[in-house]
């Protein structure tokens, strides 16, 4: 990323659109057939499995962290932007496609057997939020999604075969639905230069996860680790192999029929000692949603405005704001050109998020230090990894992006997320994110 303008928050939601303005290939429009083609035979009754996916990225100043999936016969790669915010996995593809960033790989091309029915079930629940419904009469389901940064992307949806290599070694094949995105809009081109598309993580019907978990492939959970380190990266995982049974901190999912986010509920937020303000009262519960599509961080008006205020007295240890630096809102100017956030890590508070109960000495709490929160920019400043929320999703909600998915005590402990959506509970440890290991005999998660 360049500058603030290039910030990327997903937070995708399907949006209605007038069908008529939509140009398709005519390999699209005419003679499509409907043969629903699914490999997956059967399965144990006992779903006991789990599919591991490296992770690359970071979040300056890529702003990303990306998987990559195998997809068709033969199997082709597509890396994807892993999103626990969207609900739709969906691949640039040639529909042929209007507007495309080049990205890393060719695009995915499909046939006419590939484009999903509109009488499909996850069509159905796909444009069940949109004004016109349910097209009965059309041969091709049409989506778009508009992100909260006001990126977009527009196509049709897609059939083919996810190829995945399981805990046990053994390879699957499953038929998944996916998006064919052949009209995508706003800065996210900017991050399609390093993926093909976006893997949908959400709680919906449609998403990744969600579609295994239907078939039996996998128990509903996802978790993922991302590390802090100079060339980025971790680990993702689809199944509950992979949870630990000892040191996970968990809070409850909201139960929002109508939300297929991961969000929960603080009660408190304090920067050091200092409580900041929660809405009109500083004891106002406050919705938080937890994002990997979203680079930084957001916090409402009031949290935001009172956190600032806490940082203006950065000038007594030579903290200096510097208006001139593009890359985040808010950045500091130090005597000497910063080389890691180490290096003024002691002139920062830890953030804490604190879930469920007032009570302190009962309630769960998320803690965030400097090195979740701040980012050395590429003038060898230090900037500050909140944004201001009040504008983006509803305006009243914190998201946690990318940033403070990376909460440490230091450098070599990172955070394990996992979303438990068969028990509806979001849950977190430290962790290494080298490579992952359940222990079924010891407290700890190597």
């Amino acid at each position: 990323m360049n500058g603030k303008n290039d910030v990327e928050l997903k937070l995708g939601r399907f949006v209605d659109f007038d069908k008529g303005d939509v140009v398709v290939g005519d390999s699209f429009v005419n003679g499509i057939r409907t043969k629903k083609v699914n490999k997956l035979v059967s399965y144990a009754a006992k779903v006991d499995s789990s599919t591991i996916f490296p992770i690359r990225g970071n979040v300056y100043s890529d702003g990303l962290y990306y998987t990559y999936i195998l997809v068709g016969n033969p199997p082709r790669p597509y890396f994807l932007d892993m999103d626990t915010g969207s609900d739709l996995t969906w691949i640039q593809c040639d529909a042929p496609c209007s507007s495309c960033a080049k990205g890393p790989n060719p695009l995915y091309k499909p046939t006419r057997d590939n484009i999903l029915p509109s009488k499909d079930s996850l069509c159905t629940e796909i444009q069940r939020n949109q004004k016109t419904g349910q097209c009965e009469t059309c041969q091709q389901c049409d989506y778009e999604i508009q992100y909260a940064d006001s990126s977009s992307s527009l196509g049709v949806l897609a059939k083919d075969d996810l190829h995945l290599t399981m805990k046990n070694g053994s390879l699957t094949n499953v038929n998944i639905v996916f998006g064919c995105g052949y009209d995508q809009q706003g800065i996210l081109l900017n991050s399609l230069a390093k993926t093909d598309g976006i893997l949908g993580l959400s709680r919906a019907k449609v998403s990744l996860s969600s579609q295994l978990a239907s078939k039996g492939v996998i128990k509903n959970v996802v978790g993922h680790c991302l590390s802090i380190d100079a060339g980025g990266g971790g680990y993702m995982f689809l199944g509950e192999d992979y949870v630990p049974h000892w040191g996970m901190s968990w809070i409850p999912m909201l139960d929002t029929p109508s939300v297929d986010f991961y969000h929960s509920e603080i009660v408190r937020i304090n920067y050091g000692n200092r409580q900041l303000k929660l809405g009109s009262w500083s004891s106002r519960a406050e919705q938080v949603v937890f994002d990997s599509g979203s680079s930084y961080t957001y916090f409402s008006k009031e949290p935001y405005s009172d956190l600032v205020a806490s940082l203006e007295d950065l000038s007594v240890v030579g903290l200096v704001r510097d208006f001139s630096d593009p890359s985040l809102p808010i950045c500091w100017q130090a005597k000497m050109p910063l080389r890691s956030v180490a290096d003024v890590k002691q002139f920062f508070k830890t953030i804490t998020l604190q879930f469920g109960s007032s009570w302190w000495i009962v309630s769960t709490r998320l803690r965030i230090p400097p090195e979740g929160y701040l980012i050395i920019s590429s003038k060898g400043n230090v900037c500050l990894g909140i944004l201001d929320g009040s504008k983006v999703h509803d305006g009243s909600s914190t998201i946690l992006g990318v940033i403070a998915n990376l909460v440490c005590r230091h450098i070599d402990d990172k955070h394990l997320v996992v979303y438990d959506n068969e028990n509806q509970k979001i849950g977190w440890t430290n962790s290494g994110c080298v490579k992952p290991h359940r222990s079924d005999s010891l407290p700890f998660f190597e």
